[in-house]
C-alpha cells in the first residue's frame, strides 16, 4: 500500500479552494456592486465585509449546507453587512455637541480585566505567528497595515484571488486557534 497521493486524491483544503475559485469568486464583482449599493462603507471596510462573507460561506460548506449558490452568497453578504452595522458604535453628529453635558462616569478596566485582555492579545499573537509565512504576511498587510487586496497582490506579485485564498485560510486558522484556547463561545462552529 502506497502512502503517496494520486492525482485523483485531493486534500479538503484543495477541494475548498477549487470550489471557492469556481463557484464563489466569479461572483465577486456583482457581490461588491450589490454591497456598495446597500451599505455605505469605506473601501477597506468593503474588503473586510467581502472576506467575512467568504468565511461564512466556507463555514456553511464545511457544515454540509446544501444549495450554496449565488443567491445564498448574497444573503450571507447582506447578513454580514447588517452584523457589521450592528457592531459599529456610532454617535449621531447632533449628539457630539451634547457630549460635554453627559454625566456618566466610565470606569476603566480593573486589574483582572486588563490581565485577561493582555492574555487574549498574547493568544491572538501566537495564532498569527503560527500561520504559514505567506499567509501571515498577507494577513498582516491587510489587517494591520491596511493594504487593499489589489495593493497586496501588486506588492507580492500574486493574483487577488490568491490574496483572498490566503486571507480566508488565515481567518479559519486563527478562529480555530482561538476556539481551541477557549476564546470563542460559538460551539456550533467547531467544524470550521
Amino acid at each position: 500500500m502506497s502512502l503517496q497521493k494520486t492525482n485523483s486524491e485531493q486534500t479538503p483544503d484543495a477541494d475548498n479552494i477549487r470550489w471557492f475559485n469556481e463557484t464563489v469568486h466569479p461572483h465577486e464583482p456583482l457581490l461588491r456592486a450589490y454591497l456598495i449599493r446597500r451599505f455605505p462603507l469605506l473601501k477597506s471596510e468593503m474588503d473586510d465585509l467581502i472576506q467575512e462573507t467568504y468565511l461564512r460561506i466556507l463555514k456553511a460548506k464545511r457544515l454540509g449546507k446544501d444549495g450554496l449558490n449565488r443567491a445564498y452568497l448574497f444573503v450571507i453578504a447582506r447578513n454580514a453587512g447588517i452584523d457589521l452595522f450592528r457592531r459599529r458604535k456610532m454617535i449621531p453628529i447632533n449628539d457630539i455637541a451634547e457630549i460635554d453635558r453627559l454625566t456618566v462616569v466610565m470606569d476603566g478596566p480593573n486589574a483582572a480585566e486588563s490581565a485577561s485582555h493582555r492574555q487574549e492579545l498574547e493568544i491572538l499573537s501566537t495564532a498569527i505567528a503560527s500561520l504559514p509565512t505567506r499567509c501571515r504576511e498577507i494577513f498582516v498587510l491587510r489587517r494591520f497595515e491596511g493594504y487593499s487586496h489589489q495593493e497586496i497582490a501588486r506588492r507580492l506579485g500574486i493574483t487577488e484571488n490568491t490574496v483572498n485564498a490566503h486571507l480566508v485560510t488565515a481567518m479559519l486558522k486563527i478562529r480555530a486557534h482561538l476556539r481551541a484556547e477557549g476564546l470563542t463561545g460559538n460551539h456550533k462552529a467547531d467544524n470550521v
